[in-house]
């Protein structure tokens, strides 16, 4: 059994493997690490690309597209070692990274996953939108991060750059436990795409088990390769599957009740915030995610329950005990090193 795998799917996503898969292979280099592609049915020349290219690689080929969640549990039932790295296809690596993720993991078997702090490939020196220097949520599902706010990115002076644990961990390079992927149900596949990484860790962090982000490993990720930031159909799955996220993992009823009242509140505002900017097929997102939550939200119930039954612990310090939105709009605090937190 490998020690390391390091999975990367991709979908139709030929030109980016071409430009960044020889920066992951050089650096992945070491005795029981293995570089695996799973291709999620493309329908480009992905697959003769890879077979000619890179043919040294394990490459993994599912018959459709599953999307990011379900693509990832299909890929990782053909791979086994001690910890598997959930790479993006638009993540270059300029330096040795694996050894700190790994080195930390090793001396703390409570932690299930990590990640790396996570750099802008087009302003190097700024962090990245998708995980910068770990993840975090607030009382209403909002995500954000260490050196991101919402739309604020921070320059990396160094500030951010002690291990800390996180409630989450990005997607875009997530370094987790085999055995902790599979004994938590691994990625949601109804979400397809979109706060699935969150869910899961939500899930981990619930029963126990630590997430932490090991700055001292560094990649430089392009971000929004696969979908834009204003595409609706973005827009959709973020909304959706975070309302999703906190039916499945509030653990206690009257809390998830005050929660999604704020939360509708919260969205309406946010549909009209797209509707003020122009840009109404957003606005129309929102509401159709709302739809569909409501719509679907049951279907969740046996998962709910199942979250209960193992959680053994309801306050997860990592989740921000207050509404960030107030934090960043109201209070105008736009930088983590600012919430007094």
């Amino acid at each position: 059994m490998n020690k390391v795998a390091v999975v990367i799917l991709t979908w139709n996503g030929c030109a980016m493997l071409r430009k960044f898969l020889p920066s992951v292979i050089e650096y992945s280099r070491g005795e029981g690490v293995e570089v695996c592609v799973a291709d999620n049915g493309s329908k480009d020349d992905t697959v003769a690309m890879l077979k000619k290219d890179f043919p040294d690689i394990q490459l993994i080929l599912l018959d459709k597209n599953y999307g990011f969640a379900d693509g990832y549990n299909k890929a990782l039932q053909k791979v086994e070692a001690q910890y598997v790295v959930l790479l993006n296809s638009d993540v270059e690596i300029k330096h040795r990274w694996l050894e700190p993720l790994v080195a930390y993991m090793d001396v703390h078997p409570e932690t299930a996953a990590c990640q790396p702090k996570v750099l802008s490939y087009r302003q190097p020196q700024s962090f990245e939108y998708a995980g910068a220097s770990g993840g975090f949520i607030d009382l209403y599902g909002y995500p954000f991060c260490r050196g991101r706010i919402f739309k604020t990115l921070e320059k990396d002076t160094g500030q951010y750059d002690e291990p800390i644990s996180i409630f989450w961990a990005t997607g875009a390079a997530l370094f987790i436990r085999l055995e902790d992927y599979r004994n938590a149900g691994g990625l949601d596949g109804s979400f397809f795409a979109h706060m699935e990484e969150i869910d899961l860790c939500w899930r981990l962090r619930s029963r126990g088990r630590n997430i932490v982000c090991i700055p001292q490993s560094m990649v430089y990720h392009v971000g929004g390769a696969t979908l834009k930031k204003e595409n609706p159909m973005k827009t959709l799955l973020n909304f959706r599957n975070n309302l999703i996220m906190l039916y499945k993992n509030i653990p206690d009823d009257v809390t998830l009740e005050k929660v999604m009242r704020i939360r509708r509140f919260w969205d309406i505002v946010a549909a009209l915030s797209f509707m003020v900017k122009g840009h109404y097929s957003n606005a129309m997102a929102v509401f159709k995610a709302r739809h569909q939550f409501l719509e679907r939200f049951h279907r969740y119930d046996e998962m709910r329950e199942e979250n209960k039954s193992k959680s053994k612990q309801t306050v997860i310090l990592e989740q921000f005990p207050n509404s960030i939105l107030m934090e960043y709009f109201l209070f105008r605090r736009r930088k983590f090193s600012k919430l007094g937190w």
